[in-house]
């Protein structure tokens, strides 16, 4: 998916709305997982919430991610058998894999608030949450990957949406919020959205959480912020145009670390649906169109997005056995690329080379290779461990895969509250925001994605700025 969707941009304006439509106690900007989570956390503080979406029906983000959230010290996670978790060790895995770049006091609160969250989640509003046990993501050191039971983001969604009809909070949809009326003080009062026809509407507040997500849809953004992804593909939802950034620079609102970015090694080409990098975690291989790997493939899928644009046509394939297609058939997205037709089957590297176009010499080379890791005879130039899992053994299984911009990671400063801050560090009254309208936890750099940041904060963001909105309706 890539390019923006056509609106009008973003505006602020200084006049109030004299006769709104609606008035509301909290008005929460998007219905992905942060927004519904901000909604949640709003109405069972009592107060009266309105959601907008701007699509006809809610998907964003969170529906095109794998819905994983790491979280520590849940109940879950305790009855997974995991019971030497908790937020210090968590915090310490963000912030190793950002290099002590992101910033400390949201890493610390993110990885505070999200068990509490997630519990929440289950105990209030009936979502089921399992524990993935069966790999680690890179840069995690304990199993704290959460999933409802189908393993999907857009299940994950479907479930926060259950969650907000049985609450009976209204969930506009076709309605793009478009200007921010703010007074004097610089307090939001309303919000005019456009509707289906070219209609207006106006929405009075008196608070509004940003839940809108970053600008990976808006390419003239990306070129701006994150030169080296200007080129890439994008595999995100169209509907992330940035709205919350440009609304902070027309207000004066901090924005912090717009250079950091979710990027994924691993998007099948053309077929744009993702292999889950959990299979290179468990003994895959990715090379070049020279049939030669080129990283250590441990390193992170978001950097992995760099390193494979960089190779020959911007291409590499995922090579794996039988060993991993069983086990990357528990994955809804793998089981998506087989029905596209993605994978490749080859009875053996003469085979292998055959269906995927690529050098049979080096192939086997790089196999013999790959094989004298995994047995402990050598040591990888690139730093990778193969001496945990066998060595890959035929029939073979190839996917081509791209690299892809997948969202941001920069956003609106926020302080504990979610409350947004202005650049002089001082906080607007009653306007927060969350998850990737948000600075999130990654840092300035693609390489600082660690997996599952991204619904992470939107999650514990989420309702963190329900909370603090509902505290605005006195």
């Amino acid at each position: 998916m890539s390019g923006a969707t056509t609106a009008a941009a973003p505006a602020i304006s200084r006049e109030i709305p004299a006769a709104p439509d609606i008035e509301t106690d909290v008005l929460v900007i998007g219905a992905g997982a942060c927004g519904l989570t901000a909604a949640l956390a709003a109405h069972d503080a009592g107060a009266e919430v309105v959601v907008v979406e701007r699509d006809a029906s809610p998907s964003g983000s969170t529906s095109m991610s794998s819905g994983f959230i790491p979280a520590p010290a849940t109940a879950a996670q305790r009855a997974a058998g995991i019971s030497d978790d908790d937020a210090g060790r968590f915090a310490a895995d963000i912030q190793a894999k950002a290099k002590g770049t992101a910033n400390e006091t949201l890493v610390a609160l993110a990885a505070r608030e999200i068990g509490p969250a997630l519990d929440w989640l289950a105990d209030a509003h009936g979502l089921q949450w399992q524990v993935l046990t069966d790999f680690l993501y890179p840069g995690h050191s304990r199993h704290r990957m959460h999933a409802v039971p189908e393993r999907t983001g857009e299940a994950l969604l479907a479930r926060l949406i259950a969650a907000v009809e049985a609450a009976g909070i209204p969930l506009v949809t076709e309605a793009h919020a478009q200007v921010l009326h703010l007074d004097e003080a610089s307090t939001v009062r309303a919000v005019t959205l456009s509707r289906p026809g070219g209609g207006r509407e106006t929405i009075a507040c008196k608070a509004l959480v940003l839940a809108c997500n970053g600008y990976g849809g808006n390419p003239e953004l990306v070129a701006r912020f994150i030169p080296g992804m200007a080129g890439a593909l994008y595999y995100g939802h169209a509907g992330n145009t940035g709205d919350a950034v440009l609304w902070g620079e027309a207000m004066g609102a901090a924005r912090w670390q717009l250079s950091g970015c979710q990027g994924h090694g691993s998007l099948a080409h053309p077929h744009g649906v993702l292999i889950s990098w959990a299979l290179m975690m468990e003994g895959a291989i990715q090379v070049n169109a020279e049939g030669r790997r080129f990283s250590n493939e441990h390193g992170g899928y978001s950097e992995q997005a760099v390193n494979v644009l960089a190779q020959p046509g911007g291409i590499a394939w995922n090579i794996l056995d039988a060993r991993l297609y069983a086990f990357a058939q528990g994955f809804p997205d793998y089981r998506d690329a087989m029905a596209a037709g993605a994978i490749r089957e080859a009875g053996d590297i003469a085979a292998l080379a055959a269906a995927t176009g690529l050098a049979e010499s080096a192939l086997r080379e790089t196999l013999e290779t790959v094989a004298e890791f995994a047995a402990g005879r050598k040591a990888d130039p690139f730093g990778r461990d193969f001496t945990g899992r066998p060595a890959l053994q035929a029939p073979f299984f190839a996917v081509k895969v791209t690299g892809a911009l997948f969202h941001t990671q920069g956003g609106l400063g926020i302080d504990e509250s979610a409350r947004v801050l202005a650049e002089d560090g001082s906080t607007f009254p009653n306007l927060f925001a969350a998850g990737g309208a948000a600075c999130g936890v990654s840092g300035p750099d693609i390489s600082g994605y660690l997996s599952g940041n991204g619904l992470l904060t939107a999650i514990a963001f989420g309702r963190i700025a329900g909370n603090s909105a509902a505290s605005r309706r006195n």
